[in-house]
């Protein structure tokens, strides 16, 4: 069964932009200047972006000099994947169930 943090988590991870995110630091760690090269956004828009990914905890954050550069918290991304994993075995076994209409 879905928490109500798994829903907060799919709310956060249902922004375009933020899913960019995500799918981006999947591949590499990047700082924000990278991250505004490959998605086009704005420096503010970007990083308020990233503040809600790191107070979801989906990123973290690692200092480098005047930079900051976010890796993806891959144990997050797998916890939600496992509860649709889960969701979708219980619609395969359901799929005979059918509830009668009063």
């Amino acid at each position: 069964m879905m928490t109500s943090v798994d829903t907060d988590l799919i709310r956060v991870l249902a922004d375009p932009l933020r899913l960019r995110i995500v799918t981006l630091l999947a591949k590499e760690t990047l700082c924000t200047t990278h991250l505004v090269e490959e998605t086009g956004a704005r420096q503010t828009n970007l990083s308020n972006h990233l503040r809600v990914l790191r107070e979801a905890g989906v990123v973290e954050t690692e200092p480098c000099g005047r930079y900051t550069y976010y890796r993806l918290r891959p144990d997050v991304i797998a916890s939600l994947a496992g509860h649709f994993a889960d969701l979708a075995d219980s619609a395969r076994n359901a799929a005979g169930n059918k509830r009668a209409c009063p």
